[in-house]
């Protein structure tokens, strides 16, 4: 009778400290839950605080390095002014560090003796002119334009200044300075060029040869139509060096993109004349491995576009 007693005695103690443990380590879980929110949270400010900062760059670091700290301190903080850092990948200022650091305290883990946790986060963000670009127009410009003449990539392009960009033949028969962007060598409908005009081509492009619509599409109702809804926004044009061939078999040589608000344009048979003026653009693209000399081969021209991109 008096062992009977003493076995439930000690199942009784046993169970006390098995529920003590469960609930310990329950409570602890419920704590590494939060510290683990804390740190996605964390994450995403940095990533966020990053893409905003590299805006500014690589003209602007001290700019770059205020608005990454803004934008964090509006969501979050955590991230101080020695936690943000401007260093050179490919080129001069184009890279943007952010770090961030916050202290978690424990509630429940405090019955481990676990009080508070450091909850860290990073984020790097480069930005460059894009070797691939989404939401291309598929009017051409050239690189030897009175406000580019940056044809061997050593010279910056003349922004905000009044400019006309003149479509007719471009020195190519057929060549009317409309690119067919999906890759061929037919002839889009002008619905399709429309299309591209007023919504951008919804694929990456790459740099490289691309052929001539020899179709002339400026008198088209679909083309003036999206036009006209382009009115007072920025297109992305892309912007040749060379022009070789006749009709369908006519090829651009594409160096790189640049951005052009458009204010006006008229059209007179199959040409057209677009007005407004170059602006520096941030583009939806896939940066190069290298830096931005001019060239065909992958490595785009400067023309005041330029892609952000988070890395490592």
């Amino acid at each position: 009778m008096t062992r009977t007693k003493n076995e439930r005695g000690q199942v009784l103690v046993m169970t006390v400290i098995a529920m003590t443990v469960l609930l310990g380590m329950t409570a602890f879980v419920l704590d590494v839950g939060a510290w683990f929110h804390s740190k996605r949270q964390l994450q995403a400010t940095a990533d966020a605080a990053a893409l905003a900062g590299a805006q500014a760059l690589p003209d602007d670091p001290g700019t770059a390095s205020q608005l990454a700290l803004t934008y964090a301190g509006k969501n979050g903080g955590g991230v101080l002014g020695a936690d943000v850092t401007i260093t050179s990948t490919y080129q001069s200022n184009d890279t943007i560090a952010v770090g961030g650091k916050k202290t978690e305290p424990g509630f429940f883990s405090r019955i481990l003796g676990v009080d508070n946790v450091d909850v860290k986060a990073s984020a790097k963000a480069i930005v460059g002119p894009p070797a691939k670009a989404l939401y291309v127009a598929p009017m051409v410009v050239s690189c030897d334009h009175d406000l580019i003449k940056n044809c061997n990539g050593k010279n910056t392009p003349q922004f905000n200044v009044p400019t006309t960009l003149p479509f007719s033949a471009l020195g190519a028969p057929g060549a009317f300075g409309m690119l067919n962007l999906d890759g061929g060598q037919g002839t889009p409908g002008s619905s399709v060029e429309g299309a591209w005009i007023l919504h951008g081509f919804n694929k990456y492009l790459a740099l490289g040869d691309y052929y001539s619509d020899p179709g002339a599409k400026f008198s088209s109702q679909q083309v003036q139509g999206a036009l006209d809804d382009r009115i007072g926004t920025e297109l992305l044009f892309p912007v040749f060096r060379t022009l070789g061939g006749q009709g369908s078999n006519a090829q651009y040589d594409i160096i790189g993109w640049i951005g052009f608000h458009l204010t006006s344009y008229t059209t007179q048979g199959n040409n057209a004349t677009l007005s407004g003026w170059f602006t520096q653009y941030i583009a939806q693209g896939i940066l190069a491995g290298s830096g931005g000399s001019g060239g065909g081969s992958g490595a785009p021209g400067s023309f005041g576009v330029k892609s952000i991109q988070l890395i490592g």
